[in-house]
This record gives C-alpha cells, sequence and structure tokens, in this order.
C-alpha cells in the first residue's frame, strides 16, 4: 500500500522590510513521501521570500509542467515562475517564456547546480536569478519541523532571521546570476 503526503501546516508572520512586504498567513503543506525536509523547508522559504498577491504551491509531482511556487496575476497568467532544488535547462527555459520573473531557491550548492545549465539553451537567462542561504543552514531548521509549525520570517539588508517553534536562526540570503 502506498504511502500519502503528509500535510504540515505553517503559521506564518512575515516582515520583509526590504520590499516593503507584511503579512500574516498560514499554509497547508503536503509533503510527499519522496520529498526531503530540506527541499520542503526551501520550498517554504521560497513562498515566502516571493509572497506577493495571487502566489500559490503548484500541484507538486502530480503536476510535472509547473514548478513548486507560482504566482498568477487576476487573470490567471503566470507572472513569477519559482524553482526549488535543482531543476535543468529545459525547465528553466519554458518557465522563462511563460513568466515576467524566473528565480530559482535552492538549499544544495549554487554552484553545482548551476554548472548543468553552462551552454544550454534558457529563455532569458540574464534574468534568472539563484537564491541560496549559508552553508548548512537549512539543514540546522530541518531539525524543528513538526506536523504543526509557528514560523516567522523577517529580511533585512538579504539577510533572513527566522524563528521556527521558537528555534532562532539566521543566514544571508545569496543572489547568483548566470554567467
Amino acid at each position: 500500500m502506498a504511502t500519502g503526503s503528509t500535510i504540515h501546516t505553517f503559521d506564518v508572520q512575515l516582515a520583509d522590510t526590504d520590499r516593503g512586504v507584511y503579512e500574516d498567513f498560514s499554509l497547508r503543506v503536503a509533503r510527499h513521501p519522496s520529498e526531503t525536509d530540506a527541499y520542503m523547508i526551501t520550498r517554504i522559504l521560497a513562498y515566502g521570500l516571493e509572497f506577493a498577491e495571487g502566489i500559490g504551491f503548484s500541484e507538486g509531482i502530480s503536476k510535472t509542467d509547473e514548478p513548486a511556487v507560482l504566482v498568477r496575476d487576476l487573470t490567471g497568467a503566470i507572472t513569477a515562475w519559482i524553482e526549488v532544488g535543482a531543476p535543468d535547462a529545459e525547465r528553466l527555459h519554458y518557465g522563462s517564456r511563460l513568466a515576467e520573473r524566473t528565480v530559482v531557491y535552492t538549499h544544495r550548492d549554487p554552484e553545482k547546480v548551476m554548472l548543468p545549465w553552462a551552454g544550454k539553451r534558457i529563455h532569458r537567462s540574464e534574468d534568472l536569478r539563484v537564491f541560496s542561504f549559508d552553508p548548512g543552514f537549512i539543514d540546522q531548521v530541518t531539525p524543528h519541523i513538526e506536523r504543526r509549525n509557528t514560523l516567522t520570517l523577517t529580511v533585512t539588508e538579504q539577510v533572513l532571521y527566522l524563528d521556527l517553534n521558537g528555534a532562532n536562526l539566521t543566514t544571508a540570503i545569496h543572489e547568483h546570476e548566470l554567467g
């Protein structure tokens, strides 16, 4: 018998002073059995750090033609294609053609994530941004994940202050360009 997704709830308080975004919201996150804690928390951080009207999680692995997170405008058009992990160049090319903005949030070494893209065709590759965190940050966060979570995200001058269920952690948000 196949194991189903595990539902995690995150009550999020977001204060992104860099973008002027201040919101409180709740997320119900379905974690597929094949999804690691590191991937899930990176997906949640991407959601918070890209928070905008129309943001949402895709249907996940059952919907392979969508990124982990996306933003749609009122007409339903995709305005931001937000990948998590280490997507391939073909996927980024596809997303860049559909959306005004394409970004990747990774919990892996960003140089190793971007290396396979070298020489590959990616639409508007000069606009593609990859965001990563300090080495080991995601590994420090994952032990604090529970089924029901309280999460505070504060961003100031590209530094993320995270409080997850009482654990306080800090990391720089590193931005990388293809080049």
